[in-house]
């Protein structure tokens, strides 16, 4: 196994290993380097949908997706697709998967299987890399408050995605969620600190209107969007993605128009966040 880092502060393409063979010490060794990374990235892998469940699996435990399209025969894996006549992509946004559970998600495993020729990257960006950056007074400010994440303004009814062409293909739109957690969140595995707010999800800081909690939002959303924190993934037939939702955001291109995208995304089960 080989490891080369994709950018100074965030993710890691890794060689020399097929997913659907890894277990054991090998597996933990990926584990922590996605931890740490926020994100890993695998070339040239063999990897069946019965695989990718194995995998998954092999992992911890499978999160079915409450609002993606299901693989038909394989009802663990959530179907990340656009149309060629579609205009509108799912994850067009910087957001973090999940934040709206109670216990958010760990992470995804996304599979390429219809790529367009060229356009569809993903970007991430590292959010303990971002939380090391803020000013000591911002950090300051920040310690101990908790914010409100909900996606019922994304998903339902009369949401965001309802008003687009991509409203038919998704599931969902009667939950509602709901979850609060600490703005700045302590990685259950390796004790880093890490930002955990988004602009997709994160709606006011507790004891705050919306209102009142934009300015300081916007400031923490400001300094994670900077350059330094960022890598991209460039798909390619074969491409594997693991990513970790505690670790980064993560934005899908949507410069494809006219082409096809399909994705197969499995969601990994996480652990309760603390500061």
């Amino acid at each position: 196994m080989k490891t080369t880092p994709m950018s100074p502060n965030c993710g890691v393409e890794v060689t020399g290993i097929q997913l659907s063979q890894v277990e054991g010490e090998a597996m933990d060794t990926i584990k922590q380097l996605i931890y740490e990374n926020g994100v890993a990235v695998f070339r040239e892998q063999e990897f069946s949908p019965e695989e990718h469940i194995a995998f998954a699996k092999r992992w911890g435990q499978i999160d079915i997706n409450q609002y993606f399209p299901l693989e038909q025969e394989y009802p663990e894996i959530a179907i990340v697709r656009k149309k060629a006549d579609q205009e509108t992509n799912i994850g067009g946004a910087w957001h973090t998967d999940h934040s709206y559970d109670q216990i958010p998600a760990m992470g995804s495993i996304l599979v390429a299987r219809t790529l367009p020729p060229k356009g569809g990257d993903t970007h991430f960006k590292h959010m303990g890399a971002a939380y090391d950056a803020l000013p000591d007074d911002l950090k300051q400010e920040i310690d101990g408050l908790e914010a409100f994440h909900t996606a019922d303004h994304v998903y339902k009814e009369d949401g965001i995605y309802a008003k687009t062409d991509m409203g038919s293909e998704l599931r969902g739109q009667d939950m509602k969620t709901g979850a609060v957690h600490p703005i700045v969140i302590r990685h259950p595995h390796t004790g880093r600190k890490l930002l955990y707010v988004n602009s997709s999800f994160t709606i006011n800081i507790v004891g705050r209107t919306r209102e009142e909690s934009l300015p300081l939002l916007n400031r923490l959303y400001d300094a994670a969007l900077s350059a330094e924190n960022e890598c991209k993934v460039v798909w390619q037939p074969g491409t594997v993605a693991i990513w970790d939702n505690r670790v980064t955001w993560h934005n899908a291109m949507n410069d494809y128009q006219g082409y096809a995208r399909e994705m197969h995304r499995i969601t990994l089960s996480g652990d309760a966040l603390a500061a």
